[in-house]
């Protein structure tokens, strides 16, 4: 699986790397909805997970609805956002504006999500979405929710490499958060980074505690904050960057372990 996991993170940056190399965006530019695109379809594998779940449950006398879907963790996507509905999309149309809409609308049927979610997909351009749209739709229906995780830091990791200096702003080398993890030893409590970026240390800090045989969901609660044009911002999670607030949420949702605190 790790082999497999690697071959596949190659591929999927590989095919959107070419994309943004032959479009006018920047990577800060392109990198925001790229991420979009991967939390939707992790988002879209675990709710037909759960929908298969539910539907086998069910007993006809009532009809599921979203609390039923949140109450086991998932995020309610309603039909005309769902991953799979937007790759049937005729290519003629303007997929930019479909996604901006799909994004919105689980937005309304998530309160966390709220101003989360990236609505720029216009910017990118009706090919390159397509595009996009195709090459994620080969990650795995059948992978974990660890390994979505996993593509996603690697993302990360690969735009910030891309951004030279900047790009540091958000994300720190996965061997030194993990050093840093494991002389803190975060069991149990409060975690405040000062300097959160995309949420690297949230993520560890979790996984430590899983590794722990513990509930990173009720042992741990997590803030930060985050400097920006050379102000330290006074706001928990950075609301006043929301870039970082969305690699940040995205990151720590995708490991499915963490709880974020607005």
């Amino acid at each position: 699986m790790h082999a497999n996991l690697i071959e596949l993170e190659k591929k999927l940056w590989s095919a959107a790397d070419e994309l943004r190399a032959n479009s006018e965006l920047k990577s800060s530019e392109y990198s925001v909805p790229v991420l979009g695109l991967i939390f939707l379809r992790y988002a879209d594998v675990k709710f037909a997970h759960a929908h298969q779940e539910l539907e086998s449950m069910g007993t006809g006398r009532r009809t599921i609805g979203p609390t039923d879907y949140k109450a086991q963790g998932v995020i309610y996507l309603p039909e005309d956002a769902r991953y799979v509905e937007l790759l049937k999309v005729p290519e003629g149309e303007d997929i930019g504006a479909k996604i901006n809409d799909a994004m919105r609308l689980i937005e309304l049927e998530n309160e966390d999500l709220k101003g989360v979610l990236p609505k720029t997909y216009q910017k990118v351009g009706n090919s390159a979405l397509f595009t996009l749209l195709k090459t994620f739709a080969s990650i795995p229906v059948n992978i974990e929710g660890d390994a979505f995780g996993k593509i996603y830091e690697y993302f990360l990791g690969a735009f910030a490499m891309t951004e030279g200096q900047k790009g540091g702003e958000f994300f720190t080398p996965l061997s030194l958060v993990k050093l840093i993890v494991s002389i803190i030893e975060p069991f149990q409590g409060r975690i405040f980074d000062p300097a959160c970026g995309s949420g690297g240390m949230f993520v560890q800090s979790a996984a430590f505690v899983a590794e722990h045989k513990k509930n990173p969901g009720s042992e741990i609660s997590i803030y930060g904050e985050e400097r920006v044009a050379e102000e330290l911002l006074s706001n928990l999670v950075f609301e006043k960057n929301p870039i970082k607030r969305r690699a940040c949420w995205f990151r720590s949702r995708l490991m499915g372990q963490c709880v974020l605190h607005p």
